[in-house]
């Protein structure tokens, strides 16, 4: 991929995420009013649980099928890229189905057991009906981001974005006023509905685009081997860090009512932090989340082809200008932070957490960017397991910290997490690949 294509395919997918974190945020300020921080809180449970689901039913599959057709494509076997799709698809359907069947089967259990708020199990049986269609969706996204028609994944995820709010007022139309199990069930079946809907146009859209690759066929070596290599360590991995992920969360609300607060009490400080603060903490990082994205096939074909001074010199651009963003928006969200939380949710704890978090607003940027080249130098494995063990510290300070420290525990845990999660991939980054954060390459790394 040429610098001009990652730049063009950059602010494409920029925004498009642009355009879909606005509405998102202004539909969220809405959500807010309508149920409430303690509704948030919940609905957050409940996303919690769907993110473990989610992650079982992708099961590495997005990132594998990216690598496999960047792969294909950088060793100029075009005719290989049907086969792994159909490949990849295949996969994507066998444990996105799988996922589905015992979320829905095991949603009680979940509910009463894990969760501890009978009023989830409603939504995690409507959500389980979303798993298959997100897998099979994840595959197609990672065509396009391979093949370098990303422009068209944007354009759908927008028009999701704008059918989910769509569905989720309408049903909510529905749910009694006060209900928080009714309100967040019907929250979950917008979203459904909206993943449904999302995947009749993503195939449509790919099932024309396909035919580029599907007049000739290549031979393509080891193709389920390598699909299985990348998809099913980064699977296991995966696992292991969305249930612990999932556990942390699910023990902040147990642990804020040890420290004192009532079960809606402890579900509006949970919300209020991760439904309200996180997503102004995390609406300008869309430029980084795209190149963060785009920079996998970019770095897969440079390391295919043997290419370790451009492989140096675009994760050092990279780096270095991301540094200065994030330290520009970490700025102005500490500065606007009282009248970001007032003007947004009217509310003087958001501002006042605002403030706070900003502070880590550079760690975080810079390792979604960290992380993403870690992918496409082929350091999955290595980035996964970066992130099992933050998330297992993370459980285990949740669980002794919460219950005497409440939400104070909880920020300098979250501190914590990104700060180590971050130490670790930056210094894998530096032993895969040469990093000048302030010195420019050499003309002839460039020019390679």
């Amino acid at each position: 991929m040429a610098k001009k294509k990652l730049m063009k395919d950059t602010a494409i997918l920029t925004g498009a995420s642009l355009a879909m974190r606005c509405i998102a945020l202004i539909f969220q300020m809405w959500l807010v009013s309508r149920i409430g921080a303690a509704g948030v809180g919940l609905y957050g449970l409940v996303g919690s649980v769907g993110f473990l689901a989610a992650t079982v039913a992708i099961s590495g599959i997005r990132f594998a099928s990216t690598r496999l057709i960047s792969e294909e494509l950088g060793l100029s076997r075009a005719g290989g890229v049907g086969k792994a799709t159909r490949l990849c698809m295949a996969y994507s359907l066998f444990f996105g189905s799988a996922s589905a069947l015992i979320l829905y089967l095991c949603a009680e259990p979940i509910g009463f057991l894990w969760v501890g708020d009978a009023r989830t199990v409603m939504s995690l049986r409507i959500l389980s009906l979303s798993l298959p269609f997100i897998s099979l969706s994840s595959v197609m996204y990672g065509y396009f981001t391979a093949s370098g028609r990303i422009f068209k994944a944007a354009a759908i995820q927008v028009v999701e974005q704008l059918i989910r709010i769509g569905l989720v007022v309408i049903f909510l139309d529905f749910a009694p006023s006060g209900d928080l199990e009714k309100s967040c069930a019907a929250v979950c079946a917008g979203s459904t509905s909206a993943e449904v809907c999302s995947f009749i146009l993503m195939l449509t859209v790919f099932l024309f685009d396909r035919r580029k690759y599907a007049k000739r066929a290549e031979p393509s070596p080891r193709l389920p081997a390598r699909m299985l290599s990348i998809a099913v360590p980064l699977a296991l991995s995966a696992y292991a860090r969305s249930s612990l992920s999932t556990l942390e969360q699910l023990l902040v609300p147990r642990g804020l009512k040890k420290a004192g607060y009532t079960a809606n009490g402890a579900l509006a400080g949970y919300g209020t932090i991760q439904g309200m603060v996180f997503p102004i903490i995390f609406f300008p990082s869309c430029i980084i989340t795209a190149l963060a994205e785009l920079i996998v096939p970019e770095l897969t074909a440079a390391q295919v082809s043997g290419h370790k001074n451009r492989i140096s010199h675009t994760v050092s651009a990279l780096l270095r200008k991301s540094l200065g963003f994030s330290l520009f928006i970490g700025l102005m969200l500490f500065i606007l932070s009282e009248t970001l939380g007032k003007a947004i949710y009217h509310s003087e704890d958001a501002g006042y957490y605002l403030r706070i978090f900003a502070f880590l607003v550079p760690i975080m940027y810079m390792d979604m960017v960290t992380d993403g080249c870690l992918k496409g130098l082929g350091q999955h494995l290595w980035s996964m397991s970066f992130n099992i063990a933050d998330a297992l510290c993370g459980v285990i300070l949740v669980y002794t910290l919460l219950p005497h420290f409440a939400l104070k525990g909880y920020i300098a845990i979250i501190f914590f997490e990104e700060i180590f999660n971050f130490s670790l991939s930056i210094w894998r980054l530096s032993r895969v690949t040469e990093i000048r954060l302030f010195s420019q390459p050499k003309n002839e790394a460039c020019r390679e």
